[in-house]
């Protein structure tokens, strides 16, 4: 795989109409600057939106999927995705003067064709890798629909989809080298449909750029030839439909005995594209679509943005820690006698933090409370969760240095052990309710794996008026 990040060498254009929407359509693809990404432009509206291609910018994924920021939307994205994700270019402008891009064939060979006629650059910043090193899953019980991440130091992916329709049956198909498969064995796979949702889908608007030359559609449903014909008009397909015999309609022929397979294979490889970062896993897929694809998406890139932020904070890799005692330092703004964590050994943003105290007897509040019998302030065990819970919020805070988690509010708070010196306190917090400026904690601590303190609290984030000393910090 790549190292260096790379775009392409020189601007190529291309016309046409959407596949859903019908409307014309010049996509212009760009050269970009290091670090740039994937970005969509519209050009045909007044401030030229910039629709960086991630999870974040997802707004519908009911028979494809289309990003969006305020206003501008651009539909059916995943084709152009896939074609710049199989070609591995990493940073790219594309330019649309109208919502959808054009459609094609129904497959990604158009666009690959003029990236490749564009040619690439290479570029001098290395590639940011997202390398899975724990499992991760996505189950859909409903429509049995699993997908799953695995360690792996490439990148490959496995598809099966089984629609239990003798035309199509099971199949399966996998991508193993992107460089030697992906242009004559994936790009070239076109979209398709079932006859029975031919009308379905024109009822709701969709596909009115679909042609019998762009799509597959496979024979479900035995329809006289008047139906047909009724239905070749509501679709506005100009050329005469017919069921012919060999279960795709007016016996198309397929490419690849097991197109439909590669081809969800292909709309996956444009999906996981909105991770943000080219990965390097195993991914292997039952019955994947738009929707699985992108709910995987979100959770492949919540880890990514996770271990960005651990590798910012944490410098030295330790076994078993997340975040030590110095990236503590370098997250939140508490100094002796009031940091209250010693290090985090989980986490997951905006859901739980598991923090770690080690209580000694040389921690000064023992010293007045109480004498003779020492015993850990309830409150500064609230104070311990809290703390740790801050970390949470990393991935809101571009800068935490410039702001301070204020208390609000501490409700249900219960003491139920002392804890004292000697005690290790794993204080754990879940995330309740996040808001622009506030947020709201369940918190609990434990030691030796009995709870011994419990709160729900309120905290604001409020800005801080003076930088943390630089000395203290090192």
């Amino acid at each position: 795989m790549l190292e260096l990040q790379r775009t392409i060498a020189n601007p190529t254009s291309i016309s046409g109409i959407g596949l859903h929407t019908g409307t014309s359509c010049t996509m212009t693809f760009r050269p970009a600057p290091d670090n740039y990404g994937i970005r969509f432009i519209r050009v045909d509206l007044g401030d030229r939106p910039e629709i960086p291609a991630n999870t974040d910018y997802v707004v519908d994924i009911s028979r494809g999927t289309t990003l969006g920021l305020g206003e501008a939307k651009v539909y059916t994205v995943e084709h152009v995705l896939a074609s710049i994700v199989g070609l591995q270019i990493d940073n790219i402008k594309i330019e649309l003067d109208g919502i959808e891009p054009p459609v094609g064939d129904g497959s990604s060979m158009p666009y690959v064709d003029k990236l490749l006629e564009a040619g690439f650059v290479t570029q001098d910043t290395p590639r940011d890798y997202l390398k899975i090193d724990q499992t991760v899953m996505y189950h859909d019980e409903d429509n049995q629909i699993d997908i799953v991440a695995l360690p792996l130091d490439n990148y490959r992916i496995t598809v099966m989809v089984d629609y239990q329709n003798p035309a199509l049956g099971s199949q399966h198909t996998g991508l193993f080298d992107l460089e030697k498969e992906f242009v004559t064995e994936f790009a070239p796979c076109r979209t398709f449909c079932f006859l029975s949702e031919l009308e379905a889908l024109a009822d709701k608007g969709l596909i009115k750029g679909g042609d019998i030359n762009n799509a597959i559609v496979i024979v479900d449903n035995n329809l006289e030839q008047e139906a047909l014909d009724k239905l070749g008009k509501k679709v506005g397909v100009e050329t005469p439909l017919r069921i012919g015999s060999t279960g795709f309609l007016n016996d198309k022929s397929l490419r690849f005995k097991n197109e439909p397979a590669r081809h969800k294979l292909l709309d996956m490889l444009g999906d996981l594209a909105l991770i943000g970062a080219p990965i390097k896993a195993q991914i292997l897929a039952a019955r994947p679509g738009h929707k699985a694809n992108v709910e995987f998406a979100k959770k492949v890139r919540a880890l990514y943005q996770q271990n960005k932020l651990i590798k910012k904070y944490q410098h030295v890799k330790k076994e078993g820690i997340v975040f030590d005692i110095n990236a503590i330092k370098r997250i939140l703004p508490h100094r002796y006698p009031f940091l209250l964590v010693d290090k985090i050994i989980e986490l997951e943003l905006d859901k739980k933090v598991v923090g770690v105290k080690s209580v000694t007897g040389n921690e000064p509040f023992f010293q007045g409370h109480f004498p003779g019998y020492p015993v850990m302030p309830g409150v500064l065990i609230v104070e311990a969760m809290a703390q740790a819970s801050g970390i949470l919020l990393l991935n809101a805070l571009p800068d935490p240095k410039s702001k301070l988690v204020l208390f609000m509010s501490i409700n249900n708070a219960k003491f139920r052990k002392p804890v004292v010196p000697g005690d290790q306190l794993i204080l754990e917090a879940e995330l309740v309710t996040k808001r622009p400026k506030f947020f709201a904690i369940k918190g609990a601590a434990y030691v030796d794996n009995i709870l011994v303190a419990e709160a729900e609290f309120m905290a604001a984030i409020v800005d801080r008026e003076q930088p943390i000393n630089k000395e203290e910090d090192q």
